[in-house]
């Protein structure tokens, strides 16, 4: 049973869906209507086309429709947290913007909620895209997943997913990171599971993802590995590393000096020597660089007033900043 007093808090994150715009709506407006209270926040992430006039429409219409209009396009890590940021529901809905992910199936992951976890994921079990192209990649970048972040979840890269209030409300999403937050939750020790979800060839528009996603992908699951096992212990990390450096330096000096000590080996002809060494002391400055430039993006968002974002418009909002609120009220946008 749905409990008619909780409210629920939908975020649709847009980049130049404008096709989109009003089937979504309608099918998404009918099951929270049936779950009870709830707002929809629309976040056009500077698309090109029509998808914020297509957006406004929607305000126009229903109250409980809230847009955020960014100046540009930030990502999708940025649009999910805008939304994030502003929603003020109980329980927090994401959905994607293409028509691919079903409205429908929200009820079954709120009922999955309901047996104590803290957040649900759709699991695209039957994917309906191009074989080659997505799915390889994708049960690539999920196994890898899966065996870096010791989570038991088949789908990363779905955005159908609920959240209870307080996991949104305690994790920072920058970057691309939006694919991993049941690996951040669960390393904050929310409870989190999945459930099996229907899953649509794209109707309209064309996908946003490239070939180069699954390294990116690839790349920030080990960063969200590293920050989140070494943030607090650097030394242990950098410390290790040392050691082995060191280790390594001290093996290749003892070799080299029994060499010259014992057998009279010149050592001024070994070039290859030398670069394996420089080889393996730029790798270490430049691991280490990285990490640390990434521990100071993290510290920057989450201990710092800076945000991935920047908002040009928002509507609907109780203190919308932009060109104001709607308050004009029509008859339900039907299906194009």
């Amino acid at each position: 049973m749905v409990d008619k007093e909780i409210v629920y808090s939908a975020i649709v994150p847009f980049y130049n869906e404008e096709d989109s715009v009003l089937p979504l709506y309608n099918k998404l407006k009918k099951v929270l209507i049936d779950l009870g209270k709830h707002e929809i926040i629309f976040v056009d992430d500077g698309s090109t086309d029509k998808t914020f006039l297509r957006l406004r429409e929607c305000a126009q219409i229903d109250k409980q429709v809230r847009i955020i209009k960014f100046r540009r396009n930030f990502g999708q890590s940025a649009a999910l947290t805008s939304g994030f940021d502003h929603a003020t529901g109980d329980i927090i809905i994401t959905v994607d913007a293409d028509l691919q992910n079903d409205p429908k199936d929200i009820p079954k992951l709120l009922e999955k909620l309901q047996e104590g976890y803290d957040t649900i994921c759709g699991w695209r079990k039957h994917r309906k895209d191009r074989f080659l192209r997505k799915k390889v990649p994708s049960k690539v970048f999920n196994w890898f997943c899966r065996k870096i972040s010791g989570q038991n979840i088949h789908d990363f890269g779905s955005t159908l997913r609920v959240y209870k209030r307080q996991v949104v409300k305690n994790i920072s999403v920058y970057g691309e990171l939006h694919r991993f937050i049941p690996v951040l939750v669960a390393w904050k020790g929310y409870k989190v599971s999945e459930t099996e979800v229907k899953h649509h060839p794209r109707k309209y528009g064309k996908t946003k993802y490239g070939g180069g996603r699954l390294v990116r992908g690839l790349l920030d699951i080990l960063t969200v590995y590293f920050l989140e096992k070494y943030l607090s212990r650097p030394m242990h990390l950098f410390g290790t590393l040392g050691i082995l450096s060191i280790g390594l330096g001290t093996a290749i000096g003892a070799y080299l000096s029994i060499l010259r000590i014992l057998f009279n080996v010149p050592l001024s002809d070994r070039p290859l020597l030398l670069l394996a060494i420089l080889m393996v002391v730029f790798g270490v400055q430049f691991l280490t660089l990285g990490l640390i430039g990434e521990m100071m993006t993290r510290n920057r968002y989450e201990t710092g007033n800076k945000k991935p974002y920047d908002i040009e418009v928002l509507l609907n909002f109780k203190h919308a900043l932009g060109s104001g609120t709607f308050e004009r009220r029509k008859t339900v946008l039907e299906n194009h």
